[in-house]
């Protein structure tokens, strides 16, 4: 078995240098985390939570998978939504994508790739709901990243229609939802326009980011 001590060696130094840095740091994290973000983001190793946006453990709670869904039917991504809005009480919930993603790209090709295919279903649909504006762009990486963007608004007003934003909203919890994505050409993010307070803003919303 190929051993992991360069892992438990860098996490060694990485305790021991944020327990220089502030001594009571590991107390206050095992005590309680009161994050005000919750991210949805994609499993993609290149997007790092985060160092992206800079903040530190116990700040931003996470949830990934594979081209940042959000799926009425995807009881994992709904138990962490529940509890990030319900317990937690964050503020925001953030939807981020990152132009290049290896998911989105599959869901552009025609062609069975197995077991995948059936969760790129969701994003296949958002590029035939697209087609015109996508088969619009002749450059094939110009289409790929407008389909990410695009992805990221679908999945923003999906998390708006769920019984559990709506519920937060009609019980005049705070709570606000965003759309953003990453470049991987030079770290930085991008906001695309879209972010919902109450839900008489989801489809104005909606119509206005996607153009």
């Amino acid at each position: 078995m190929q051993s992991l001590a360069n892992l438990f060696a860098n996490n060694r130094r990485w305790a021991e240098q944020m327990t220089a840095e502030n001594p009571r740091f590991f107390a206050g994290q095992a005590r309680q985390q009161r994050p005000k973000y919750l991210w949805i983001g994609c499993s993609d190793s290149r997007v790092p939570t985060n160092q992206v946006v800079g903040l530190m453990p116990g700040e931003i709670f996470v949830h990934r998978n594979v081209a940042n869904l959000v799926i009425h039917t995807d009881f994992n991504c709904l138990s962490v939504l529940e509890y990030a809005v319900c317990v937690l009480e964050v503020e925001h919930v953030i939807v981020c994508g990152h132009y290049g993603c290896g998911g989105v790209q599959a869901a552009m090709q025609d062609r069975e790739l197995g077991l995948i295919d059936n969760w790129l279903r969701h994003i296949r649909d958002v590029r035939q709901k697209h087609a015109d504006e996508l088969y619009g762009i002749d450059d094939p990486q110009e289409r790929l990243n407008r389909l990410c963007e695009l992805n990221v608004l679908e999945q923003v007003q999906n998390l708006c229609s769920t019984t559990i934003v709506q519920s937060a909203w009609h019980r005049n919890q705070e709570i606000s939802i965003h759309g953003l994505i990453y470049d991987l050409h030079d770290g930085l993010l991008r906001d695309l326009g879209v972010s919902v307070c109450n839900p008489h803003e989801v489809d104005e919303c909606y119509r206005l980011a996607a153009g």
